[in-house]
């Protein structure tokens, strides 16, 4: 008796997820109209048995999505960039076509959303980074499905893909005290994003844990991203820390800089940690220990979330947190007694 095909059969004969045969199949959005017509044209072929879709709802997708962000976020091209090539990747292989589209300045303070999202072209939105709370709700509120993509707020209600910001910082942490270091200096702003508040977290939990006092002299909170303004920083802190963590590998670039102009050797007399494995902290001298994020992982990630909700428009949202992995490098080292 021969085997029953199933949609998994299918999916394996495409090379394709079974999701996609499965929403193609049922007619409901997520698929483009090529892959939909493939689909079905393989289910034939393999002679599997489906209930043909009648209604008028079974081309309703687009076969669309669009992902949004900021000026400042696409500009950052090592971070975001990736993100956004492995999104792509991955919407190509569900038969989804990516609409692209930066926000302006301009653009997020008059709430003026991109065309295929006012006249929803689009079956689901990704937004890359912060734009505004105002902004996102705006998008939020098209009824569209959206996914946001490092970055949440408690205003804002849809699913997210996160780095774990708490524990990758603690991670850190715990890796220059198990140096013996503890005298650790905290460098970012806090103010500018919630991914930086929570590693401000991850620092304090790490001092806790290890029954460490903090010295409040030493949390810089309120630190742009700056040369000027992190060399201003380090040349006029008063109790010298045998260790700096940065928010980032930017910070981190410019600490360790303004450090060396300092006269201090790194890591002979001072370690420095910073957080993303960015081009600074390889092209560093030393190159400075980071924490990787993955990025590919994100990206995959953040399609598979948005067409399981483009599916489930009815369900409670999520966030999923991606781990951070300590690379440790030349910047650290035992402290200097």
């Amino acid at each position: 008796m021969a085997k029953k095909v199933s949609m998994q059969d299918i999916a394996d004969h495409l090379n394709i997820s079974k999701n996609s045969v499965s929403q193609a199949l049922s007619g409901k959005p997520g698929v483009s109209p090529a892959t939909r017509k493939k689909i079905e044209e393989t289910a034939k072929e393999l002679g599997y048995q489906y209930k043909t879709i009648t209604s008028k709802t079974a081309d309703k997708g687009t076969g669309n999505i669009g992902l949004i962000a900021s000026d400042l976020a696409f500009s950052l091209q090592s971070f975001f960039g990736k993100i956004y090539l492995s999104v792509e990747k991955e919407a190509t292989n569900k038969g989804l076509n990516v609409l692209i589209q930066s926000v302006t300045n301009e653009a997020k303070e008059n709430l003026t959303l991109p065309s295929f999202i006012e006249n929803k072209h689009v079956d689901g939105v990704l937004i890359l980074s912060h734009i505004s709370t105002e902004y996102i709700n705006k998008v939020i509120g098209t009824g569209i499905p959206t996914v946001t993509i490092d970055h949440h707020h408690p205003l804002i209600q849809a699913d997210a893909i996160l780095t774990n910001n708490r524990f990758a910082a603690y991670t850190a942490v715990k890796h220059m005290v198990d140096l013996g270091h503890k005298k650790i200096a905290f460098v970012g702003d806090t103010r500018f994003s919630p991914s930086y508040q929570e590693r401000l977290e991850g620092f304090l939990l790490a001092f806790q844990e290890h029954e460490l006092q903090v010295d409040q002299r030493l949390i810089f909170s309120s630190v742009e991203e700056s040369e000027i303004i992190v060399r201003d920083l380090v040349e006029s802190v008063e109790t010298q820390p045998t260790a700096w963590f940065c928010v980032n590998d930017g910070l981190g670039f410019f600490v360790q800089s303004s450090l060396q102009q300092k006269g201090l050797r790194v890591p002979d007399d001072v370690s420095v940690c910073s957080f993303d494995n960015g081009q600074l902290s390889r092209l560093a001298n030393p190159k400075i220990t980071t924490m990787d994020i993955d990025l590919e992982l994100y990206g995959r990630k953040a399609i598979e979330q948005l067409v399981w909700r483009m599916d489930n428009t009815e369900e409670p949202i999520t966030e999923l947190l991606l781990p951070a992995t300590l690379l440790k490098r030349e910047s650290t080292s035992k402290v200097n007694k």
